[in-house]
C-alpha cells in the first residue's frame, strides 16, 4: 500500500501531467502526497550581497510557485502537505523522501537528450539511482 507519496514538481509544463498522472493513481484514503519544490541554490545566488536589494526578487517565485503549488493540493482527493526548499533538487527530493518515509517519488522527466542532458544532468535519474523507495517517472505526454 502506497502510504507516503512525494510528488516532486519543478514549475516547468511536465508538472501539469505528473499531476494528472497522480490523480490517476488509486490511492488509499489514508495515503498522503507531500507536494515539492526545490529552488535550486545557484553559484550566482551565494556571491550577492545581503545587504543589498536584488533586482529579480526569489520572493516573487516563491509566491508564485507556492500558489502552483497550492491550486495542485486542491484538486487532489487524500491528504495532502506542501514543502518548498532550496538545495540540489536531486540531493532535496531524497532528502524528503526519507524524512517522509515515502513509499513511492512521483517525478516528471523533461526528456533530456544529447549535450543538455549531459551539461543539465537528470534530476530524475538520479532519484531513480539514489531513492530508497520505488520512483515513478512521469515523461511529457506524446501530442
Amino acid at each position: 500500500m502506497l502510504k507516503n507519496i512525494l510528488v516532486a514538481l519543478d514549475g516547468s509544463e511536465i508538472a501539469e501531467r505528473v499531476i494528472q498522472v497522480l490523480n490517476e493513481l488509486v490511492l488509499s484514503p489514508d495515503s498522503k502526497v507531500i507536494l515539492c519544490h526545490v529552488f535550486p541554490t545557484s553559484e550566482l545566488e551565494m556571491e550577492l550581497p545581503a545587504d543589498r536589494p536584488h533586482s529579480d526578487s526569489p520572493t516573487f517565485s516563491y509566491f508564485h510557485i507556492e500558489k502552483q503549488l497550492q491550486s495542485y493540493q486542491e484538486s487532489l482527493s487524500v491528504h495532502s502537505e506542501l514543502e518548498l526548499v532550496t538545495g540540489d533538487p536531486a540531493d532535496e527530493i531524497i532528502r524528503l523522501a526519507n524524512i517522509y518515509q515515502a513509499d513511492l517519488i512521483v517525478i516528471g522527466s523533461r526528456g533530456l537528450t544529447g549535450m543538455k542532458r549531459i551539461v543539465q544532468g537528470s534530476v530524475s535519474s538520479q532519484v531513480v539511482e539514489e531513492a530508497n523507495c520505488s520512483v515513478l517517472v512521469v515523461k511529457p505526454s506524446e501530442n
